[in-house]
């Protein structure tokens, strides 16, 4: 087996990767939260992480930037003054075209002024913020690890810019992670393979943000659906589907008006870009109100047998906090893969992943 210098073989190092520290887990009023995976082998292709935004990123620093800048923005750059920043430049530039007039540089600087305003505005809201990330990659093993791996470090990339640009996350990030995993016309030519060839790195997502009084907004590409569990009704609740927008697995579909659509192999072509009006939500109502989420290692989303198990083993614990709900949920998944072992369905074996938001 390949290890590193440090000893630590390449399962346990993606393995570790895949899995976020119980210190990362946000606070949230009125929300608790816990995550916890079980890979089907040394390593899985499922993944799971908490985005604590006050944790991971300098909050106020970046608000300070964007006040700055708003400022900045403003000021008309002293002649023989170095350029200080993308405004002075475009400027620069606009001077420099035909038809150029004074009024329009103050109209530009103006406009981004007002646009670093909002990102410290929309900055502030990630104090009171908690960020949900599920990703299973198609198999199991290191193969899937390293796909889930990608998706993990291509989101974090993209959330950076994400955050300098707008101060939040937006459909963008999510569009342009689905192009990462998209086939690329160039590179299976390359390699001379064919359409009919599965060589594409497959993988669901689900990411949402959690905000206090239980509202759950979140965007899905091929993962099951969330369950929410009803603490007044004991029973999980049915969700208007034809509210929850799911697109395909990540890189399976390419939307029509993407300008590189024709640099991918799509299994169609989406009518457009993921916008905000594909952001599906939902609230947890009332306290004791339990937000589930999970891959098909534990649920696939259909089996209305396996809801009814699920739903059983929920009533059972659903007072406890999320961590034991969570571990509840798994230890009754590892069952049932003691039962396909018996019935020789080891194939059907999967990684298994439970998230629990609960409302206090």
């Amino acid at each position: 087996m390949t290890t590193f210098n440090t000893g630590t073989s390449i399962d346990e190092y993606l393995r570790e990767r895949l899995m976020p520290v119980e210190g990362a887990i946000p606070h949230i009023p009125g929300i608790e939260m816990f995550g916890n995976s079980i890979p089907a082998g040394t390593v899985g292709g499922d993944l799971f992480e908490y985005i604590n935004f006050q944790q991971r990123y300098d909050i106020d620093a970046r608000i300070q930037q964007a006040e700055r800048l708003s400022r900045e923005f403003l000021e008309p750059l002293a002649p023989g003054t170095p350029v200080r920043n993308a405004v002075d430049d475009h400027v620069q530039w606009l001077k420099k075209q035909a038809g150029y007039r004074p009024e329009m540089e103050t109209e530009y600087r103006f406009a981004r002024s007002t646009e670093e305003q909002r990102v410290a505005v929309d900055l502030r809201d990630l104090f009171s913020t908690a960020g949900v990330l599920l990703v299973d990659a198609q198999g199991h093993g290191i193969i899937s690890a390293k796909i889930a791996s990608t998706v993990h470090d291509t989101f974090h990339a993209l959330m950076l810019t994400e955050l300098d640009r707008y101060g939040k996350a937006t459909p963008e990030l999510l569009e342009n992670l689905n192009l990462r995993l998209a086939q690329s016309v160039t590179a299976r030519n390359a390699l001379g393979l064919t359409e009919k060839e599965d060589a594409r790195e497959i993988a669901t997502m689900l990411y949402g943000e959690v905000r206090p009084g239980g509202n759950f907004r979140f965007a899905n590409f091929g993962h099951p659906p969330p369950l929410v569990f009803s603490a007044e009704y004991c029973k999980f609740m049915n969700i208007d589907e034809s509210r929850m927008v799911q697109f395909l697995a990540l890189g399976l579909q390419i939307p029509a008006d993407h300008p590189d659509r024709k640099k991918y192999y799509s299994l169609n072509l989406r009518k457009r870009e993921f916008d905000a009006s594909d952001v599906a939500e939902i609230t947890l109502m009332s306290p004791g109100d339990i937000l589930v989420l999970y891959t098909d290692g534990v649920y696939d989303g259909s089996d209305p047998q396996a809801r009814e198990s699920l739903e059983s083993v929920m009533r059972t614990c659903y007072r406890q906090p999320a961590r034991d709900i969570c571990n509840a949920l798994l230890e009754h998944a590892v069952k049932e893969d003691e039962r396909r072992r018996q019935d020789g369905e080891e194939d059907m074996i999967d990684d298994k992943t439970v998230f629990i938001i609960k409302r206090t």
